[in-house]
């Protein structure tokens, strides 16, 4: 059988036609990138255990009723997803300060937040992902006021969810971002939480230490990469069972 028609390559993943209509196949490379590209490198397994983690995260939102675009993982680097309209928009949700909000707001790393502080980015590399208000996105038509407070009650519980069960592994999850995507059933159209959840998109902090489990190892050159996403992987305890990095798998056909 011929492989399948690839429709999108990112920097992460990469996108092919699924086995039936409605589906894609989203593949996870080890390709691992900061500030916009500039920094680039292969971490070898780290696209199986952001395909793992992102299963563990997006099974657990669907079982809770927060719908997700996840159907199934298909192998160790393979995930069969719903085909749907990506809003462009990262939504990023903070419980800390960290990141580009300690240096926006010129505070110090590690601020608690007495609240969830939800911010929107709008989705274009060229110009930086940049910081966009509810004004902006009503005005330029990227979503509805009803889409906004469906948005933002998602990113909610979408934070609910994932600090509980970092918590319970002894993980601080300080903040994360998640694309979210339209899906049309006739007439009704209903927003579900797509690409994906990992280390890649959230920062994770060890509770007692405040070491990095994320992507600002990488970023920061704080160690090895997959080690940290590999003790994330064990304290969830969803480590594939060979322990072993695939590093030239063979796509499905």
């Amino acid at each position: 059988m011929a492989r399948r028609k690839k429709i999108y390559e990112g920097k992460a993943k990469v996108l092919y036609e699924g086995p039936r209509p409605g589906t894609i196949v989203q593949y996870f490379k080890d390709d691992a990138t900061a500030y916009n590209a500039e920094k680039k490198d292969v971490i070898d397994g780290k696209g199986v255990l952001n395909n793992r983690l992102s299963e563990f995260f997006m099974s657990g939102l669907n079982q809770i009723g927060v719908p997700t675009h996840f159907i199934e993982r298909l192998n160790m680097r393979e995930q069969l997803v719903r085909s749907c309209e990506i809003i462009p928009l990262e939504v990023v949700v903070r419980n800390v300060v960290a990141g580009s909000m300690a240096k926006r707001l010129g505070m110090e790393e590690g601020t608690p937040l007495t609240r969830p502080v939800v911010e929107y980015y709008y989705k274009d590399d060229a110009l930086g992902d940049p910081l966009v208000t509810e004004e902006h996105i009503a005005a330029f038509g990227w979503a509805s006021q009803q889409d906004m407070d469906d948005i933002l009650s998602l990113a909610l519980r979408v934070n609910d969810f994932l600090s509980g069960v970092m918590m319970a592994v002894g993980i601080r999850l300080v903040d994360f971002k998640i694309e979210i995507g339209r899906v049309f059933e006739g007439d009704f159209q209903r927003l579900i939480v797509a690409d994906e959840i990992s280390p890649d998109s959230c920062r994770l902090w060890d509770i007692e230490t405040g070491q990095k489990l994320d992507k600002d190892v990488f970023r920061r050159d704080l160690g090895n990469l997959a080690d940290a996403y590999t003790e994330v992987a064990r304290r969830l305890g969803v480590m594939p069972k060979n322990n072993q990095p695939v590093t030239k798998p063979t796509l499905i056909n």
